[in-house]
């Protein structure tokens, strides 16, 4: 993903495991120039342990939106729905999340590398194209 493809500030951040290894790429954009972030995007390889949710748990991304949000209020998945999306001549199955807080949209798909990509999204709906903005993150981050 290219910071130029985008107005407003984006900021990355990397997750790491006890052992020093990297548990996920987090990606903040703030379309509003500092008065809060409106979208934050997850990139969790393989095994990561923040892809382990309970039933009805939020995902990790959801969690980080809520908190530089600065809202503090209980949201829980209150269910999902796989739509297909064609991405040039591939096929990508997304999950939407539809959340109990409604404000925010939430979706999910796994890459051909096995990355899981979560977009967790405040006051604005998730649109197909976005996908196609989504450049694949190098392996090399994901390395310990």
């Amino acid at each position: 993903m290219d910071p130029g493809d985008w107005p407003g500030n984006l900021g990355a951040g990397l997750l790491p495991a006890p052992d020093g290894s990297c548990q996920g790429v987090f990606l903040r954009y703030d379309l509003f120039g500092g008065r809060g972030p409106a979208m934050i995007i997850g990139n969790l390889p393989e095994g990561s342990s923040a892809r382990e949710t309970a039933e009805g748990e939020i995902p990790f991304e959801v969690a980080q939106l809520l908190l530089a949000l600065e809202n503090d209020e209980e949201v829980t998945v209150v269910g999902t729905e796989d739509v297909p999306v064609m991405q040039g001549d591939n096929l990508l199955i997304v999950r939407r999340l539809k959340l109990s807080e409604s404000r925010i949209s939430c979706v999910q798909f796994d890459r051909s590398d096995n990355v899981l990509v979560t977009i967790a999204a405040w006051d604005r709906p998730i649109t197909d194209d976005l996908y196609a903005l989504l450049k694949p993150l190098p392996p090399e981050l994901f390395q310990g």
